[in-house]
């Protein structure tokens, strides 16, 4: 049985979960603008659709790094959220600084908690059903 220890974590997976559940917010918003249910001018998709697009993608992602991994499905989840904080930074940083542009006040700072805790959330919880399903299919054969 694994434990929770940051031996455990593996930032490669990491990386390509957080990658995943880009890809699958990316698709979700893509296919919610095609069939007409948010505007594909905004900056994002805002609403109880964007909660369910982050939720899903982070979810997806979580559930591919611990069925991979098998181990330490709640460090994975929460080192993907440190992932997006991290890319959030930079990219605010570099582009914000050099466009002369105000990426720091664009949006309330409860909405990104808000935000970041439900990526946290998801993506344990897809990594520890992921870890488990991977842990039953060992068993099992």
């Amino acid at each position: 049985m694994h434990t929770e220890h940051l031996q455990n974590v593996r930032p490669s997976w990491v990386l390509f979960g957080w990658f995943v559940s880009v890809a699958v917010i990316s698709l979700f918003g893509l296919v919610l603008a095609a069939a007409g249910l948010v505007d594909p001018e905004a900056s994002g998709v805002g609403g109880v659709w964007g909660v369910i697009a982050v939720a899903t993608g982070f979810f997806t992602g979580g559930l591919v790094t611990g069925a991979r991994v098998g181990a330490a499905p709640i460090l994975h989840g929460v080192a993907m959220a440190v992932v997006s904080l991290l890319v959030w930074f930079v990219a605010n940083l570099s582009f914000g600084e050099a466009l002369d542009a105000t990426t720091w006040s664009d949006g309330e700072p409860a909405f990104y908690a808000g935000s970041l805790i439900l990526q946290m959330v998801a993506a344990a919880l897809g990594a520890r059903f992921g870890s488990r399903q991977q842990r039953r299919a060992t068993a099992a054969s």
